[in-house]
């Protein structure tokens, strides 16, 4: 295989992700799985759950995973790498131990990982890295010899992920009403963490201030702001804000809130709003609910226009991206030098998650990390 396209060391790759319900038997036990060990009634658990019964059950992510999942395979097969992707959940079917379990048996030995959250956190990274030692754990209590796994860095700020997301606000801008479109504010949206969590996310040096987590949003954020006034030649003034808190009153999380955020610019005279969420991969519950259906229906009390615009899901660029990241990490692997494209003002994000980067708040062993108990 030419040098260009090997992926020497790794004879796999994982699409690994988060999970959810595929009908409504599925939901509590879902559910059950995501907040394993924090005591929380089967009840409150149901009441939880009703974003997902308000869709039948069922939510979306996985059906977005098997598309991710098609699209990588076929753009591989395309571009001469002989490589099998599997696939592999936290919290739901197909469950991460199984397929690595899969995985082993079928003579896999180096594993390249994809997570799909793309920015430095607690849970969009090193619960990841957690869920991944636990799996390994289980497969040398079954007798097995454990592959190694290495995550593929961070890539909030590949061009690849970046530009889909361009192209999608330009269509959100281009569907509002003429007479409202160059007014329109950008409200860049992503998941709320408890601020602590949001402090020690990244490596210790990035720690405080919020972290790596809301500096690689904000970098995100500029960069498809800058994008969108290049191509219209309006500048939209934006705003960094979050969605889907769930964590007890008492303890501070990121904010604003989005509805909280579109109250605050109706007052100002906003004539429009575009929610863009660049915090998400996919269109799934977080967005579905907290966005299309919680903040539009908040927008349409103010009666204020907004349009939501698309993640990148398994959008061609997006799929070159995963490709790329995983040649760079094979060639850097191999001792080769490799071009780590980035866009923005903070750089291609570490290979490997160094001690101390995103901690949990209890100490719990992390895989494809520094901290690595299998290497």
């Amino acid at each position: 295989m030419p040098e260009q396209r090997a992926t020497s060391p790794y004879d796999a790759l994982l699409l690994l992700s988060f999970g959810g319900p595929e009908g409504p038997d599925d939901v509590v036990p879902f559910l059950e799985n995501v907040t394993r060990g924090r005591g929380i009634p089967k009840e409150r658990l149901k009441e939880v759950g009703r974003h997902y019964f308000l869709f039948g059950g069922v939510s979306p992510i996985n059906e977005q995973n098997r598309a991710l999942l098609g699209a990588l395979r076929k753009d591989f097969a395309e571009h001469g790498l002989d490589l099998p992707v599997y696939w592999g959940n936290r919290n739901w079917t197909p469950c991460l131990t199984d397929t690595l379990r899969e995985m082993t048996r079928d003579g896999r030995r180096r594993i390249a990982v994809l997570a799909t959250s793309a920015y430095a956190s607690y849970s969009g990274c090193r619960q990841y890295r957690e869920n991944l030692a636990d799996a390994l754990a289980a497969l040398v209590e079954e007798g097995l010899e454990p592959p190694r796994v290495d995550k593929l860095r961070h890539y909030f700020n590949h061009p690849g992920f970046v530009r889909p997301m361009v192209d999608s606000v330009l269509t959100s801008l281009a569907d509002l009403p003429e007479e409202v479109r160059a007014g329109a504010r950008l409200a860049f949206t992503t998941h709320s963490v408890p601020v602590a969590a949001a402090d020690t996310s990244g490596p210790v040096e990035d720690h405080g201030d919020g972290g790596a987590y809301v500096a690689q949003h904000l970098d995100v954020a500029r960069l498809i702001a800058d994008a969108v006034r290049e191509e219209t030649g309006v500048e939209h003034p934006w705003q960094l804000v979050y969605q889907s808190r769930s964590g007890a009153p008492h303890i501070p999380w990121l904010e604003p809130d989005i509805c909280d955020h579109l109250e605050a610019v109706y007052g100002d005279g906003a004539p429009a709003v575009v929610m863009v969420p660049i915090g998400f991969v996919s269109d799934h519950m977080e967005v579905l609910y907290d966005l299309d259906t919680e903040a539009t229906a908040k927008a349409a009390e103010l009666g204020l226009p907004v349009r939501r615009s698309a993640t990148v899901g398994a959008d061609e660029r997006f799929v070159g991206a995963v490709r790329d990241l995983l040649l760079e990490r094979a060639a850097t692997e191999r001792g080769r030098a490799a071009e780590r494209c980035a866009l923005g003002a903070l750089g291609p994000s570490h290979d490997v998650c160094p001690v101390g980067c995103c901690p949990a708040r209890t100490p719990r062993p992390a895989a494809a990390g520094a901290d690595s108990p299998y290497s």
